[in-house]
């Protein structure tokens, strides 16, 4: 009887020290906070977060070039590099190759994807199996658009206006438009039996 009368002492004296280190352990833990916060230095915020909300500075791009004495390609390039407004522009893909409907709008879809991460609001749809239209409201950022289409593999031209960019190297459209057709007229004339080639190449 002292034996279990012992043990039970040990087991409550245990369960007792137990509580006692949880009650510990969670008043440790717990940060009271006065009502009282006029001591308090916050010093956490830094100069971005003093600035958040206010208008954006206006760009300094130095003093307005002499347009009198540029030729046209400079004097488009300085145009496009000064746009500010909303802009809409083109883009061809590389032809001579089939795609789906799902394909194009999946180009269209990933390319708006791809250039929200980083922060460039432009929007592409399809217009055809060959050509994206894009809409950007803000006509700043369309240089960096320029960069990203021509560095995809799919893109082949990019028209913004009556400007149309292609990659080094790249012949005019109407010179593959005509390429493309002499390769279909040979394919048809070697095998007149075969079916008729019913690829169109959308302008």
């Amino acid at each position: 009887m002292a034996r279990t009368a012992w043990r039970c002492a040990l087991v409550i004296l245990a369960g007792v020290l137990l509580c006692a280190a949880v009650e510990t352990a969670v008043a440790a833990k717990r940060v009271s906070i006065p009502d009282d916060l006029r001591d308090v230095v916050d010093d956490e915020e830094d100069d971005d977060w003093r600035h958040w909300g206010a208008a954006a500075p206006p760009r300094d791009d130095g003093p307005p070039p002499d347009l009198a004495g540029m030729d046209p390609a400079a004097l488009q390039a300085e145009l496009l590099r000064r746009h500010a407004g909303p802009s809409f522009g083109f883009v061809k893909l590389r032809l001579g190759v089939r795609r789906s409907q799902e394909e194009v709008m999946g180009i269209a879809t990933r390319w708006t994807n791809v250039l929200r991460t980083g922060s460039v609001a432009a929007k592409f749809v399809a217009v055809d199996f060959g050509t994206l239209m894009f809409t950007m409201d803000r006509g700043q950022d369309i240089l960096e658009v320029k960069e990203f289409i021509l560095s995809q593999p799919e893109a082949y031209e990019f028209k913004i206006g009556n400007q149309a960019f292609r990659r080094p190297g790249d012949p005019p459209l109407d010179e593959v438009v005509e390429m493309l057709q002499k390769q279909k007229s040979t394919m048809l004339s070697q095998d007149p039996g075969s079916q008729q080639y019913k690829s169109k190449v959308e302008l």
